[in-house]
């Protein structure tokens, strides 16, 4: 049947609808068939969050625990930790030493009273009472400086160049990129097969090895220089020992899902304790 027979059968106004309507239908079926091969898919399940680096309180060490691995865990530079705590080099920790984040000391009076005057001053004084071996006690009164005049942080290190021949620590497509917004990824996600490679991505020394980061699974963290670190999450096995030194595309260990809810390498790189993008010291692919 001809478009002029059915014109005259529908009038004119019906049959102008009906061909509105088939052009419509064919414009909305082309877009929906647009190919999608261009769009990256990221994955942001159990993505690593990032937390400023911690500035108050303390962390009392447990077995297993590495200054490195504390550092890394709450956002500071291992350099910088150390120096605030009076660790010297080689840094090493025992377990049930108080690591503190405020620069206070451990002979800082525990049991605080309340203070004597509440009113805002540059200075304010507070009731301490302590208490001795045979049970009696004391009160001292003390004056404390206001948090307007407490003792600036440690300064950082300077930062020193970044290692040269950067590698991609493992074969696959990327499904995370990182976020300086402190809320997603503090690094890149690479998608793989379970067992798959995970390779160094530049010299250095292994500074820890094992699972005691949560939400990293088994990671291994290896040490560039005084200045950068790399991170490497989800593994199934382990390949390297803490001490270790390894080479640029060396196999540290097998890729997993540890720590997460897929087989995937998470991947970072810190420069003085601060995530960066790993994208700026990988080679293009």
């Amino acid at each position: 049947m001809s478009l002029t027979v059915i014109a005259q059968r529908m009038g004119i106004t019906s049959f102008q609808r009906l061909v509105t309507g088939l052009v419509l239908s064919t414009l909305l079926v082309g877009c929906s068939s647009t190919k999608s091969s261009d769009v990256r898919v990221v994955d942001r399940n159990n993505a690593v969050a990032q937390r400023p680096a911690v500035t108050t309180g303390q962390y009392v060490v447990r077995p297993k625990d590495t200054l490195f691995s504390i550092a890394f865990r709450y956002g500071w530079d291992y350099k910088a930790l150390a120096a605030r705590n009076n660790i010297p080099t080689p840094y090493t920790i025992h377990p049930g030493q108080t690591i503190r984040f405020d620069g206070r000391t451990g002979s800082t009076p525990t049991a605080v009273v309340s203070p004597a005057d509440s009113a805002p001053s540059s200075s304010s004084k507070t009731t301490v009472i302590r208490r001795q071996p045979n049970g009696a006690t004391t009160t001292t009164t003390v004056v404390a400086p206001s948090v307007a005049n407490k003792p600036a942080p440690a300064p950082m290190p300077p930062a020193g160049p970044a290692p040269t021949g950067w590698g991609w620590p493992s074969n696959g497509i990327l499904i995370g990129k990182f976020s300086s917004n402190g809320s997603l990824n503090k690094g890149i996600d690479i998608a793989g097969d379970l067992g798959q490679p995970v390779l160094a991505a530049s010299d250095g020394t292994v500074v820890y090895a094992g699972s005691g980061l949560r939400g990293y699974g088994e990671l291994v963290i290896i040490k560039h220089s005084d200045t950068y670190v790399s991170a490497y999450g989800h593994n199934r096995r382990l390949l390297v020992r803490e001490g270790q030194q390894v080479k640029v595309g060396q196999t540290i260990a097998e890729m997993g899902s540890t720590g997460t809810d897929r087989v995937k390498l998470h991947f970072e790189i810190r420069r003085q304790g601060k995530p960066v993008d790993p994208l700026q010291f990988l080679p293009r692919r």
